[in-house]
């Protein structure tokens, strides 16, 4: 072991970000098994290695006795005095090992898991960075499409990760190049390494785009409560402020709309409802329905959660929504089953 060595392991700290007590570490353990293996089975050995003061020291301990009945882990006192003069019976005894009795085997062990040592540590390393990304948004560039799959292979940083096609917004066509933010919903570790689970879909996105972009809710003034999407048409987003003096709705809709605006246009067009989050069920149930007028608001069952919602009759499409889908969102959000009535009591045609 010399300069050369440790100035290698720095240049690894340096270019891959692994630190080099964790090389080190890892380096003592090879050369452990690799003495081991060398040693006819040797089972207790010292390893060292001083970075400061560049010094390598490998030995075995062998225990003193007076009869050798195990040569691989017992020595005897003759020969134990050889190497200290104090030796006694039932002591240790190291006995030092130069480097060029690694044998062949042994070598390519150590070289071995040493390789695996810095494979495992770079996987840590990025583990690390993937995990302090999760639940956050990144901004990707879009490398290439699977036409058959259709998933999008993009770029993150200096990695690639998949955005399945289950995971993309169905109106959106994505071209080569082209950024694009998506939410890092997991990070999971696989045999080759971590991978990102990404999404475009997913109410986190949405919930960190206004996290972004107002900060009441980044400072905790405004609180999101729940969010119900269906990405590429439309969201529900409850928000709520214990701050009687900060409207909670007009912060996250900013001046003229400048601030969902802003999201809207980042999410291709999708529709979003800011909703007035409040803990009386009747008045959040009517809040959510909106942009439909509610009448009133009936209990059914608290212990189910259902409640019949009144409306005026040339409100029902509105309140119901294209496909169901603003009762369906309402519904998602609030966690009631919500039953949708006319005020007259028909529904018409």
């Amino acid at each position: 072991m010399n300069g050369e060595f440790f100035e290698a392991l720095a240049l690894l700290e340096k270019e891959k970000g692994i630190p080099m007590e964790y090389l080190l570490e890892k380096i003592k353990n090879a050369i452990a098994i690799a003495v081991k293996r060398d040693s006819e089975g040797t089972l207790d050995n010292i390893v060292e290695i001083d970075p400061e003061t560049g010094r390598f020291y490998v030995a075995f301990r062998k225990t003193v006795v007076k009869d050798v009945t195990d040569p691989a882990n017992e020595i005897s006192v003759e020969a134990a005095k050889k190497l200290n003069k104090k030796a006694k019976v039932g002591e240790a005894v190291e006995i030092p090992m130069e480097t060029k009795e690694f044998g062949r085997i042994a070598a390519q062990a150590a070289k071995h898991v040493i390789r695996q040592g810095i494979r495992e540590g770079e996987r840590d390393q990025l583990l690390q960075e993937y995990q302090s990304r999760q639940n956050d948004i990144v901004t990707a560039i879009v490398l290439r499409t699977d036409p058959r799959r259709g998933n999008v292979t993009l770029e993150i940083g200096k990695h690639e990760a998949v955005l399945p096609k289950s995971e993309q917004v169905p109106s959106e066509r994505y071209r080569d190049g082209e950024k694009i933010k998506v939410f890092v919903v997991d990070v999971v570790s696989a045999e080759k390494g971590p991978r990102l689970m990404i999404s475009r879909t997913h109410p986190g996105l949405v919930k960190r785009l206004f996290e972004i972009q107002v900060p009441e809710i980044y400072d905790g003034t405004v609180e999101i409560k729940a969010i119900a999407r269906e990405a590429g048409s439309r969201t529900k987003i409850a928000v709520y402020s214990k701050d009687e003096n900060v409207d909670a709705q007009g912060a996250c809709i900013g001046p003229k709309g400048v601030r969902v605006t802003d999201i809207v246009d980042e999410l291709g067009g999708e529709k979003i409802d800011v909703i007035k989050y409040s803990e009386d069920a009747t008045q959040f149930i009517a809040e959510a329905l909106s942009p439909a007028q509610v009448l009133g608001v009936e209990i059914e069952d608290e212990s189910l959660k259902s409640c019949r919602v009144t409306v005026p009759d040339q409100q029902l499409s509105l309140a119901i929504g294209n496909k169901g889908q603003n009762a369906r969102l309402a519904a998602r959000l609030t966690g009631w089953k919500i039953d949708i009535r006319p005020e007259s009591g028909f529904y018409g045609e």
